[in-house]
């Protein structure tokens, strides 16, 4: 198992309940994969953008602290690349040392 950290951008013009079922669906589809979201999705809310993406100027961001095996994300990646509903997202594996200080894997 490895620890990544998964930040997404939703779009501002959603409305607040559709955009966090948006943490479902990626809680389900990483769970899916046979990885596991730890602890609670950060919800930061809807916030302005440092700069326009697709014309639009606020986006909700979402962060998840996930543990799954190498290569095991591709899916859920793919998936948000093209889902209409996301301005951005960044699948960063952490490294061991993180990981570990964040409970994700064993030390």
């Amino acid at each position: 198992m490895r620890g990544y950290e998964l930040m997404i951008i939703l779009d501002g013009s959603l409305d607040e309940p559709v955009a966090q079922q948006w943490v479902a669906t990626v809680t389900k589809a990483v769970k899916a994969a046979g990885g596991d979201v730890h602890g609670k999705a950060d919800w930061w809310g809807k916030r302005r953008l440092a700069y326009p993406i697709n014309k639009k100027e606020d986006g909700y961001y979402i962060v998840f602290n996930i543990a799954a095996a190498g290569g095991a994300l591709d899916e859920l990646e793919r998936s948000l690349r093209i889902a209409d509903d996301v301005l951005r997202h960044k699948l960063l594996r952490l490294p061991e040392a993180e990981a570990a200080r964040r409970g994700l894997v064993a030390a």
